[in-house]
C-alpha cells in the first residue's frame, strides 16, 4: 500500500485531504469508491503521480 511506502499514517492523509480518518480506511478497506476527483486529491496527498496509479492496475 502506497500510504504505508511513504510513511504515512491514515490520520496524517486525511488532514491532507480535510476528511476525517474513517474516509481513508473505507476506501483503503474497500467499504467505498473513489470518485476521479477524489482519487486525484488523494494522489497529490500522497505526492505520487496519478497516471503511474493507473498504469499499475493494468499489468
Amino acid at each position: 500500500m502506497l500510504r504505508k511506502v511513504k510513511g504515512l499514517t491514515q490520520e496524517q492523509v486525511a488532514e491532507k485531504l480535510g476528511r476525517p480518518q474513517s474516509f481513508v480506511a473505507k476506501y483503503e478497506g474497500g467499504e467505498r469508491r473513489l470518485d476521479a476527483i477524489e482519487f486525484l486529491d488523494v494522489t497529490a496527498a500522497l505526492d505520487t503521480d496519478p497516471c503511474e496509479i493507473l498504469s499499475s492496475l493494468r499489468s
